[in-house]
């Protein structure tokens, strides 16, 4: 599913206008990546959590020349499906 998908999605099951549905997911999507980008973990109880991981420094190599390259530390988002999700995902099977 795409952003687009939602918003049409959202839109038919409220029954508003698209351009109101696509507000309020831009909202959403946007508070989720702001308290990520202030260190925050957010939690959607039933769905999951997204929060930050560090990635350490590493030496890495170029794949074309094979030559060692530093690759410095790095924040990843890191997302952890709830258990109502896990669930529902294997129950399909």
């Amino acid at each position: 599913m795409t952003k687009a998908g939602l918003v049409s999605m959202l839109s038919k099951s409220m029954n508003i206008p698209k351009q109101d549905a696509k507000v309020i997911v831009n909202t959403i999507f946007n508070s989720i990546s702001d308290a990520l980008a202030k260190g925050e973990k957010v939690e959607l109880r039933g769905f999951g959590s997204f929060r930050m991981k560090e990635r350490s420094a590493r030496t890495g190599r170029n794949p074309r020349t094979g030559e060692e390259v530093h690759v410095p530390k790095k924040w990843i988002p890191h997302f952890k499906a709830g258990k109502t999700l896990r669930e529902a995902i294997n129950d399909k099977e």
